[in-house]
């Protein structure tokens, strides 16, 4: 029976983490120990359904402490307010699914994440001691990310980094207004402040660990948030703005975007329908143009449509480039990496690939097809020693010729 109760909870705390998106990471360096002993080692790795650079797929337990919750917040299905079922671990529970997961390679480490029960210090305090009895009785070296709440005492998410790998405060929405009105009982000063707290706390443990080679790690990872899209009226250049702001303020390693869903018992000031999921891909894909394509937000901005938002029918850099024509066609023999990340299709493994070739060789359109999956996309905006896109870079129906297929769009979007 006992079993039984725990299954019940797990399925039910688990489908309850699904709407948090922030649980990926880029990485972080395996923790030591004497001997090289210990449980769950990730070499480097931790990442929830996502990707290593070796291309393996690495996994962690994703749930949640409880789905109790004495907030309101009306895009939630675990507020107070819902109709659904509720369920509650312990640290120790948590901590002996997180082991007993691993030991049978179901998963590299943690994610965990809580509703708020009795107090957000009481609740904090909880997710410390989870992790707490993962590091220091099990000597769990694996993944770990913790939701931090920013209500809480700033000591306990002090802890919290001492034990995690990477921690993350979800700002909810872009715009005050709307936290506001969809989440009366939290503080965007409030969440900024704490993402301010542990933005010192890891530049500090760095300083440490510089000077003294036995300091103790802080969130190596770094931390993260996310934002809710489509849940109120912020336009994706609100969201860009936003999300630029936050990765300049606090250091952020990844902004995540989640297309709000609408739940069972919804709340009236909520709207009907969710919006395209296309939606949250164009803002991924605006993410990364401003983090490695070196895209300024106001650029990025330029991409949006009289409505403030991104194209749904192509990707936020081919926007970019079709309204900014006289930058094109960009020769590939010449341009500088600058110039080469902007040309829709070339993506920076192609861009780096070109630049390191060139050094011997003068490239023709056929070298370039081959580090691209559509060279169709790419000869618009490039000239070669064998290819000029005389006129074509100017023709009113281009948008049409390289944007995807509807039905495309359609499969992806479904």
């Amino acid at each position: 029976m006992a079993a039984l109760e725990t299954i019940q909870k797990l399925e039910i705390l688990a489908d309850a983490a699904k709407y948090d998106a922030s649980c990926a990471s880029s990485g972080t360096a395996k923790r030591s120990s004497t001997g090289g002993k210990g449980v769950g080692s990730t070499e480097g790795m931790g990442i929830c359904h996502a990707y290593a650079p070796d291309g393996r797929c690495i996994s962690l337990l994703k749930i949640l402490l409880t789905n109790h919750c004495i907030f309101d917040c009306h895009y939630c299905i675990n507020r107070k307010s819902s109709n659904v079922r509720r369920a509650k671990f312990t640290p120790q529970e948590v901590a002996d699914l997180t082991l007993t997961f691993y030991r049978r390679n179901y998963i590299e480490g943690l994610f965990l994440s809580s509703g708020i029960i009795k107090s957000s210090n009481h609740t904090m305090e909880l997710l410390v001691e989870t992790a707490r009895i993962l590091r220091e009785e099990h000597d769990f070296r694996g993944y770990i990310h913790l939701k931090t709440i920013p209500e809480a005492d700033p000591e306990l998410a002090h802890q919290a980094g001492l034990h995690a790998d990477r921690v993350s405060i979800n700002v909810e929405l872009p715009t005050d207004s709307g936290l506001t009105r969809l989440a009366p009982d939290k503080n965007s000063r409030q969440i900024e402040g704490a993402m301010g707290g542990m933005k010192m706390a890891i530049r500090q443990s760095k300083d440490e660990r510089k000077r003294f080679k036995h300091a103790p790690r802080f969130a190596p990872g770094g931390q993260s948030t996310q934002m809710i899209v489509g849940a109120d009226a912020a336009t994706d250049s609100d969201i860009v703005g936003k999300a630029s702001r936050l990765y300049d303020s606090f250091r952020l390693r990844r902004v995540y975007y989640s297309a709000f869903s609408p739940i069972p018992d919804a709340s009236a000031v909520l709207p009907l329908k969710r919006p395209p999921l296309m939606r949250e891909h164009r803002l991924y894909q605006s993410d990364w143009l401003m983090r490695f394509y070196g895209f300024a937000p106001a650029e990025v901005m330029q991409a949006t449509g009289e409505d403030g938002n991104l194209p749904l029918d192509i990707d936020p850099k081919l926007a970019w480039a079709l309204k900014f024509r006289g930058r094109f066609p960009v020769d590939v023999n010449r341009a500088g990496r600058e110039d080469l990340l902007r040309v829709p299709g070339l993506g920076t493994r192609a861009v780096g690939q070109i630049l390191a070739s060139r050094r011997h060789r003068s490239l023709r359109l056929d070298d370039v097809a081959k580090l691209t999956v559509s060279v169709a996309k790419v000869r618009p905006f490039i000239c070669t020693v064998d290819w000029r896109p005389t006129l074509l870079t100017d023709r009113a129906d281009l948008r049409s010729l390289l944007a995807p297929k509807q039905e495309q769009l359609e499969l992806f979007a479904a």
